[in-house]
């Protein structure tokens, strides 16, 4: 099992693919240690904001993942943030 400390390079966080990194880029998050204290739903809004596009919401799943696996949080589908992204939004729009 990977740890924070073994990751040198996106590919090797948990949920973190190809596409994920390229947005990360896109973000200006260029290496794992800056996603420490990182807010993804920010990420998220901010990759909406600079690609003007209506991401897949199930991203913010994966950049809660792979933020809280930088953190120090042990590994987890990214499906299992789903519910906490649901809440989170519908305390944000209420």
């Amino acid at each position: 099992m990977k740890t924070r400390t073994d990751v040198h390079d996106f590919i090797n966080i948990p949920n973190v693919g190809p596409a994920t990194i390229r947005y990360l880029n896109i973000i200006g998050i260029s290496k794992p240690f800056e996603l420490i204290g990182r807010n993804p739903y920010s990420m998220y809004k901010e990759l909406c904001n600079i690609t003007g596009k209506n991401i897949d919401p199930c991203l913010m799943d994966v950049f809660i993942s792979a933020v809280r696996f930088m953190e120090g949080a042990p590994p987890q589908k990214w499906w299992h943030y789903t519910e906490e992204r649901e809440i989170t939004l519908s305390k944000e729009s209420s």
